[in-house]
């Protein structure tokens, strides 16, 4: 019995073996026999985010006016196959939001803290929000140069929705890039605050869509 379990076990183990174990053998011919087939993808790297060249900026309307500002981003990878963009997760700190347009700062205040609020972002309770990218597929140029449409799940107080959004993506000795604007309805992530479709006056009324401008830079 062991006679014959031993070879099954030897077979088993060189057929299991995995592709690039083995070696070329002379066929009965004399003539090697071919590799086993190259993998037809090539490996990914993740690049790593370089929080300080990258830029986040943020938009947000309202009836008679609009507020701008930034965030920063904390951390994240992107994920790069040969020459192309292929994934990736981006981590934004919500501690970071701030405003521009404001330039009296007792004004500045009261807005910051209310976007960080509960009325908003809830920053105490949600200090981060995270983009994961799902996939990105390929579109003709516009004027501003995208050629990606980029779709990926996007956190926000903790609620994950899907989200898609033209960029114009590139990766170039060691250094991948992707820029663009996302607009994000933020109700969908319980923003509430101001919508009319949740009981705001028309004339005190704030945009449901804000929009995010992004320049991530990344590097192997």
């Amino acid at each position: 019995m062991k006679k014959i379990l031993f070879p099954a076990l030897l077979a088993f183990t060189l057929l299991a073996a995995p592709s690039f174990a083995q070696s070329p053998v002379a066929n009965s011919a004399g003539t090697s026999a071919p590799r086993a087939a190259k993998a037809t993808k090539a490996s990914v790297a993740a690049y790593k985010l370089q929080p300080q060249l990258s830029t986040l900026g943020w938009l947000g309307k309202k009836v008679g006016g609009q507020h701008n500002g930034t965030a920063q981003f904390q951390q994240g990878d992107l994920l790069v196959r040969g020459n192309k963009l292929v994934g990736g997760t981006v981590t934004v700190d919500m501690n970071s939001i701030k405003n521009e347009d404001l330039k009296d700062q007792e004004y500045n205040g009261k807005l910051m803290g209310h976007l960080r609020s509960d009325d908003f972002f809830s920053v105490e309770k949600f200090p981060t929000a995270t983009l994961k990218i799902t996939s990105l597929a390929p579109i003709k140029a516009d004027a501003q140069g995208n050629n990606m449409r980029i779709t990926g799940d996007l956190t926000i107080k903790g609620i994950t929705k899907p989200v898609s959004f033209p960029a114009k993506v590139g990766v170039k000795n060691g250094v991948a890039a992707a820029s663009g604007t996302a607009i994000i309805d933020r109700t969908q992530y319980d923003v509430k605050y101001g919508s009319t479709l949740f009981g705001a006056a028309a004339d005190k009324a704030i945009d449901n869509d804000f929009a995010l401008s992004f320049n991530v830079i990344a590097k192997k």
